[in-house]
């Protein structure tokens, strides 16, 4: 079992008030994304915002979204987690509100955390949409918290916990678990051989720097630290699973008896500089590796993705699935955990889990700090 890490710093009213974990309401936190056309610039301005990024690079990347009408699908799927984790805490006999806030576009997380405080909430326990541990995923968000409650005047008022990073609950893997099962049955089906099929996990690349400086300091995840350690073992949990279904003959496996697809990770959805090394290699050149290697079928499995956002639509199912297209591949993605009920139920247990348990330690000075040379977001 990995190193996991807890806590709250930063973005906390007070340290003795870790002492007295009595949540009033919980918190999601989103990266946001445009609603309209009208949205896209605005919103990929503030994603870039103190990065240089010219004009030109925006309007290109706009494209993605403007091809889907200006507006991402994270907000509604937040939307719908908001309301399945909401239901799920009252049918466990919590019944808290779930607020939401985002980092990048509305609603935004300090408006958010006045309408909390309106409303006669003071502490709240925040969940952010990521399972792992870097900065981007993780401490950003703490740093979001601290930003919103001094902002909005309320650091000496309220306290806002994040829960740990949840990468290593069961129940963000079984979504992937079965999707992956269901594909490699209906490849079966079609005669596809499993020794010619190649299961690829992908996540968000991240500049190398941040990844070897992901999770706490003095723990040594080897390269790439927290971060790339996390990835690789819900893929290896993953495939696990899957060579004990094929083991014990289940239904719906690739093959009864038979052994399950290789596999292995790649990144996607870069967005820095050229000159700055981030995690290789990228789906499309992974597909090309693959191809060359005679590999027929392609199991795409987004494990670094919580739903199907702009980057799992536009990276994987409009980008990669031409890359296979063009090498005569077949490919299918399987699906993100979205609101999948053992997904929210895990969201649900890490929840009660700091409502009843014992208080958690904060994250220690220097975890999932930025890399050297790498501007804020």
């Amino acid at each position: 079992m990995l190193v996991v890490t807890p806590g709250s710093e930063p973005g906390s009213a007070a340290d003795d008030a870790a002492r007295d974990p009595a949540y009033d309401a919980v918190l999601l936190l989103g990266f946001g994304g445009p609603e309209g056309q009208d949205d896209v610039i605005p919103f990929l301005r503030n994603v870039t915002r103190g990065r240089g990024i010219p004009e030109e690079r925006l309007e290109t990347v706009a494209t993605h979204y403007r091809a889907f009408g200006g507006v991402s699908p994270v907000n509604g799927q937040n939307r719908a987690l908001r309301a399945a984790l909401e239901a799920e805490l009252a049918d466990r006999g919590e019944p808290l509100p779930v607020y939401w806030g985002n980092r990048n576009w509305t609603p935004l997380l300090a408006d958010t955390v006045r309408a909390a405080s309106a409303a006669g909430h003071t502490r709240l326990l925040a969940i952010t949409t990521s399972a792992y541990s870097s900065y981007s995923s993780c401490r950003q968000y703490r740093e979001d918290i601290a930003g919103a409650l001094m902002t909005t005047g309320l650091d000496a008022t309220m306290r806002i916990d994040a829960v740990r990073p949840y990468f290593d609950e069961p129940g963000f893997t079984v979504p992937f678990v079965e999707g992956v099962r269901a594909v490699l049955a209906r490849l079966a089906v079609r005669g596809l051989p499993v020794a010619r099929t190649h299961v690829l996990f992908t996540t968000h690349s991240i500049p190398t720097a941040d990844a070897a400086r992901s999770g706490p300091p003095g723990v040594d995840f080897g390269a790439g630290g927290a971060y790339l350690a996390q990835h690789r073992a819900v893929a290896a949990a993953v495939m696990a699973a899957l060579a004990d279904s094929a083991s014990r003959g289940d239904r719906g496996t690739a093959a009864d008896g038979e052994s399950v697809p290789a596999w292995s990770l790649a990144f996607q959805s870069r967005s820095g500089p050229p000159a700055m090394p981030w995690l290789e290699p990228d789906v499309n050149d992974a597909l090309r590796a693959l191809a060359a290697d005679g590999t027929q079928a392609v199991v795409i499995v987004p494990i670094g993705f919580i739903s199907d956002h702009m980057e799992v639509l536009w990276d994987l199912d409009t980008e990669a699935a031409a890359t296979a297209t063009t090498l005569g591949l077949t490919m299918e993605r399987v699906a993100t955990p979205g609101i999948h009920p053992a997904f929210v139920a895990a969201l649900a247990t890490l929840a009660l889990e700091r409502l009843h348990g014992p208080v958690l330690p904060g994250c220690p000075s220097g975890c999932c700090e930025k890399g050297a040379g790498r501007p804020a977001h």
